[in-house]
């Protein structure tokens, strides 16, 4: 049974949704979305502020696909009434990020700055040079273009850095001269000398 899939989805007063063949538009204060779905094993019906997603049959494809129509349709309502926000933190020296009108440049340890056209449904900003914050209504655009952003330069084990979600957390791993210092793990205990 798919739990995400029985789920009610609630319409917000300032949203609006409707429901023609296998499309399901959503409307609200900050934009607008469609979501299509597959209307021979799925069924969206809306009634008053309420949206109910079933299936037709019990098949293991026709679960997964109930789950995920379901979640993109909330998705979509919350997105237009509320938005989504990504924030990146940039880490390392002379790491930094600019913007210059419709393009982010990233200055992070190459010959040269690595740009992005920033997508027209999406709000960029720089507050301080070390961090990007990514804004819009549209879930997989933010999260996809935060995702392009942060595989520039991933963060790395060793110094930790390069560019990471924030509250990201980081598995340090000790280098090798560190080791060295304090000796290598399970070496066998020195013999003294009689």
């Amino acid at each position: 049974m798919s739990h995400k899939g029985n789920k009610l989805i609630i319409i917000p007063e300032k949203v609006e949704v409707s429901i023609s063949n296998n499309i399901v538009n959503v409307k609200g204060p900050l934009g607008q979305l469609q979501v299509s779905y597959p209307s021979e094993i799925i069924k969206v019906e809306k009634k008053d502020n309420t949206i109910k997603v079933s299936r037709s049959d019990e098949e293991k494809h026709s679960k997964m696909l109930h789950g995920t129509t379901n979640a993109n349709i909330a998705n979509a309502i919350n997105g237009v009434a509320n938005g989504y926000k990504k924030v990146l933190k940039i880490v390392g020296v002379g790491y930094k990020a600019a913007l210059s009108g419709s393009k982010l440049s990233l200055n992070i340890g190459y010959s040269h700055p690595i740009e992005f056209i920033i997508p027209k449904d999406l709000k960029v900003t720089c507050p301080i040079p070390t961090q990007i914050i990514i804004e819009g209504f549209n879930k997989v655009l933010v999260g996809e273009f935060a995702a392009n952003v942060r595989k520039v330069r991933p963060p790395e084990p060793y110094k930790g850095k390069g560019i990471m979600y924030e509250n990201e957390h980081i598995i340090r791993k000790v280098g090798k001269t560190a080791e060295a210092a304090t000796g290598s793990a399970g070496a066998a205990p020195a013999k003294a000398k009689k």
